[in-house]
C-alpha cells in the first residue's frame, strides 16, 4: 500500500472533530392544548433521538418551563398553556446541556452518573465533561409576576375542564370564570397558588 493510500484511510478514520449537532435528526414538538394544560405528544419520539431517558428530557424540560407536569406512555402534559416554540426552546436548551459535546460540538455522548454528578462523556474526542447547569432564562420566568388584590388585562387563550376562561401570563396559568375564549377581559386576582391564579371578571 502506497504513502497515499495509507493516507487516505487514516483520513476516513479521523472522526470529524468540526462537526455539530445537525447530524441529530429531531422532531419538532407537537403541542396540544387540553384546558389548562399542555400536552408534549411525542416526548417519546424527541426523547429516542436524542438517545436519552423520557423521563430525564421530561424533568428538565418541566425546568426549563418552569411548571409541573406528567410523564406517561410517551406522553408528557404539563400544567399551563405553551405553544411548540416554547418546548423547541426547551428541547434546544437541553441539547446544548445534556447532549451536545463542548469540546468538539458533535451529539456523539453518552449521560453518565459519577459521585452522583451527571457527567458528558463524547465518544467522538472523548472528552468527559460535568454537564453545565442549565442557565435559568427562561421567557417564562422573566415575564410579569402575578400578585393576588392586583388587575390585569389578560387575552383569554383557552377554556377550563370546569368552563372557565383560561390566560396564560409568564409562568401563570389564571382561571376566569365567565370570560371566553378570545376575549380581552380585565381580571382582578383573588388567589395566586403556585404557578395557578384564580381571578373574577371586572366589567
Amino acid at each position: 500500500m502506497d504513502y497515499e493510500a495509507s493516507l487516505d484511510r487514516a483520513m476516513e478514520e479521523v472522526p470529524d472533530l468540526a462537526g455539530s449537532d445537525e447530524r441529530l435528526s429531531v422532531p419538532d414538538p407537537e403541542a396540544q392544548k387540553d384546558g389548562a394544560f399542555t400536552r408534549l405528544t411525542n416526548l417519546a419520539a424527541i426523547a429516542d433521538a436524542l438517545s436519552r431517558d423520557p423521563e430525564h428530557v421530561h424533568s428538565k424540560i418541566q425546568q426549563e418551563l418552569g411548571t409541573a407536569g406528567q410523564y406517561e406512555s410517551g406522553r408528557a402534559r404539563y400544567n399551563g398553556n405553551f405553544r411548540e416554540r416554547d418546548f423547541q426552546a426547551a428541547v434546544d436548551s437541553y441539547i446544548a446541556a445534556y447532549v451536545t459535546c463542548s469540546e468538539c460540538g458533535l451529539p456523539d455522548t453518552r449521560l453518565e452518573t459519577e459521585n452522583r454528578t451527571p457527567m458528558l462523556r463524547c465518544e467522538a474526542c472523548g472528552a468527559f465533561r460535568p454537564v453545565a447547569k442549565q442557565q435559568q432564562t427562561s421567557s417564562h420566568r422573566q415575564a410579569d409576576t402575578i400578585e393576588s388584590g392586583r388587575t390585569y388585562e389578560l387575552e383569554i387563550v383557552g377554556t377550563g375542564r370546569k368552563g372557565d376562561g383560561v390566560a396564560e401570563r409568564g409562568e401563570y396559568t389564571i382561571f376566569v370564570p365567565g370570560a371566553q375564549e378570545g376575549e380581552t377581559v380585565r381580571a382582578y386576582i383573588k388567589n395566586v397558588s403556585g404557578n395557578l391564579a384564580f381571578a373574577r371578571r371586572e366589567s
